[in-house]
């Protein structure tokens, strides 16, 4: 501690002022604060003062930097060993030992004139025990609610918000769209008892029922259309004809989203909801299509309802406009993922449909896979092309010119169609125009082969791209063939695993944040950071790494992480601090791209800390930390 002539009073309403600013102070009332500002004192350290000596400083306050800066550091006499952090305005230092009970377990020096605001251990304390948010600041990272915090700031604060029903469909349960049970119709009633049985009610489905009195399907306003008066069918045409089985259906508990992801996924319009194993109601898209235009469900029909290459092009610009509705909801990555990648594969498997109309069935059965980010459900915008085709190997006799030209021109041509979509041609050519990655299947196995028996460390980028491939359009059986190669041969060969280990751990994330810089952990400082490279990447490389050593077919990152908690390989805690760590870091990067677009710019990865706020920079501190510990658990697991 500084002697007693460098400290100052102050005058308590400027203190509560700046503490009412910073965490975990802000999470205080207006008179805790007030009373704790009386208690406060300033202390002033000059640039190279030792204000904590690690092992040795007995710590009697909290100190809020209330102007200045400080380096923590392990320390051997007072020489710097390994840098910890720095810390600029509105952090603070020295309330862990106070909780603990234990002298400074790292030095604190001063890296410029430095003034501090003094908080007594007794008032700490105090408030360390009646206040649990407070609390949970000091010990748990990444917690509830500063997570909840930074989400509601990056939401309200960094966006625009147009929208006034702000989360919706993330707070609002399928049960409470659900206005009167479900109406009925025997089996053997025909069309036009349907129909008027529809008119009487104003309802646009009714769900069909046996002589058993059990549901056997649904049949809505659009069968009629489509089924009926399309065809031409007589109106005694009884419903067991027309309806559609079986009912697709939904919990009453679930979130409206899944509902929204439900229908998209299966390309309905109308779900049943259950509860208790009874159907007591049926939604429809109208139900929880808030935003006429922007609503994500009606966009994807938008493209299902193309009838030229060209329509769906036009309709594909329109993904922004989505992903801001998403935002503005309250959606997280995770799902916003899910959507845009709903998306994507729609637009693929569009445009593979009307270009296999144009060109003629295949001569042998293909399979258009999806690479890298696509390949793992986590595109988010029109990101690089990343994709390949495999196709069946012909059989004796089949002219393989006349296969190879076939899939040569699809691929061309589909690849210019996305380009025209708004997807970029990858850097790398990872695209199946390039006739490397347009291959038979037994090509494609030995790619495989050679990548994970004998790998080579400068091809590992290309090698985890191609380890993340899914399927979307075509033969599936290729792709999960395929699959099924991979798994087998990594159960038995491990190198290519501890390469790809090895290369994780060589790059590790920053250290922290000083005003309007990245620190790195040897103490160098720089204007950017990537969000892509130094805290995306790192988590999904990790769980590829770890799914892959333990036989788990899964691509998704969170679904990796979960499945790799569920089966034990990483522990419960791990899983959702790199769970929250990821979404933290996939939101602000959502987020910072959609300004991008939205201000006429390409969209980039890096994002700069002089326009984060300390929330934010805090935040991405704890998620480093959450990354460090990851790397930790990978040197361990693979002996690195």
């Amino acid at each position: 501690m500084r002697p007693a002539e460098n400290q100052y009073s102050v005058v308590p309403k400027l203190v509560s002022g700046f503490l009412g600013k910073s965490l975990p102070f802000a999470v205080l009332d207006r008179n805790a604060l007030d009373h704790l500002a009386r208690r406060c004192i300033v202390d002033f350290y000059p640039k190279g003062t030792i204000i904590f000596r690690q092992d040795v400083t007995q710590v009697t306050h909290v100190h809020l930097i209330q102007k200045g800066g400080i380096k923590a550091y392990l320390s051997t006499d007072d020489t710097l060993v390994t840098l910890l952090d720095y810390g600029g305005e509105g952090e603070s230092f020295g309330a862990l030992p106070i909780v603990r009970g234990q002298k400074a377990d790292f030095t604190i020096e001063a890296l410029e004139d430095t003034f501090c605001i003094l908080i007594e251990k007794g008032a700490f304390l105090e408030l360390f025990d009646e206040y649990p948010a407070f609390a949970r600041h000091y010990l748990e990272q990444l917690s509830e609610d500063s997570m909840y915090a930074v989400y509601s700031e990056l939401r309200c604060e960094k966006m625009s918000t147009r929208s006034e029903d702000a989360f919706y469909l993330f707070n609002s349960r399928v049960r409470d769209l659900v206005k009167e049970p479900p109406a009925t119709i025997d089996s053997s009633a025909t069309v036009l008892q349907v129909g008027r049985l529809m008119a009487t009610h104003c309802i646009g489905a009714l769900l069909v029922k046996d002589d058993n009195d059990a549901i056997v399907g649904i049949v809505t306003d659009k069968d009629l259309r489509a089924r009926v008066v399309a065809r031409g069918l007589d109106y005694e045409t009884t419903v067991d004809r027309i309806m559609s089985s079986p009912v697709q259906s939904i919990p009453a508990q679930a979130y409206c989203f899944d509902a929204l992801v439900r229908m998209m996924r299966e390309k309905v319009g109308h779900l049943a909801v259950e509860h208790r194993k009874n159907i007591v109601g049926i939604i429809d898209s109208r139900d929880i299509t808030i935003y006429q235009g922007a609503s994500p469900l009606y966009l994807f029909r938008e493209i299902s309802d193309k009838t030229r290459l060209e329509g769906v092009c036009e309709v594909s610009v329109k993904i922004p406009v989505v992903v801001r509705t998403l935002v503005e909801e309250g959606a997280r990555a995770e799902n916003i993922a899910k959507v845009v990648t709903l998306f994507a594969d729609n637009i693929h498997r569009r445009l593979l449909k009307f270009l296999l109309e144009e060109l003629g069935p295949p001569p042998v059965p293909f399979c258009w896979l999806m690479l890298g980010s696509q390949g793992r459900r986590e595109q988010t915008f029109r990101t690089d092309q990343d994709n390949a085709l495999v196709y069946g190997d012909p059989h004796d006799g089949v002219d393989q010119q006349l296969i190879e030209g076939y899939f040569r021109e699809l691929s061309q041509r589909m690849i210019d169609h996305l380009g025209a979509c708004g997807y970029p041609e990858c850097r790398n050519k990872f695209m199946a125009s390039n006739p490397r990655w347009c291959k038979p299947y037994s090509t494609w196995k030995d790619y495989f082969t050679e990548w994970i028996c004998r790998p080579i460390p400068p091809d590992l980028h290309t090698t985890s791209v191609f380890l993340d491939f899914r399927p979307v359009f075509g033969d599936r059986t290729l792709g999960s063939g395929l699959r099924d190669h991979v798994v087998d041969l990594l159960s038995e060969q491990k190198e290519l695993l501890r390469y790809l280990a090895a290369d994780l751990v060589s790059k590790w994330p920053p250290l922290s944040f000083f005003r309007e810089c990245v620190v790195e952990r040897d103490g160098d400082t720089c204007e950017n950071l990537d969000l892509k490279k130094r805290a995306l990447a790192p988590v999904a490389n990790f769980a590829r790494i770890m799914a892959l050593r333990n036989g788990i077919r899964d691509t998704n990152t969170l679904a990796r992480l979960k499945r790799l908690a569920d089966e034990g390989h990483i522990s419960r805690e791990h899983f959702v601090d790199l769970r929250e760590a990821y979404e933290f870091y996939a939101q602000l990067h959502i987020v910072t791209q959609l300004r991008m677009v939205e201000a006429g710019l390409a969209p980039i990865d890096t994002i700069r800390p002089a326009e984060l706020s300390d929330l934010e920079k805090r935040t991405l501190k704890e998620a480093f930390a959450v990354i460090e510990r990851m790397l930790s658990h990978v040197k361990k697991e693979f002996g690195l």
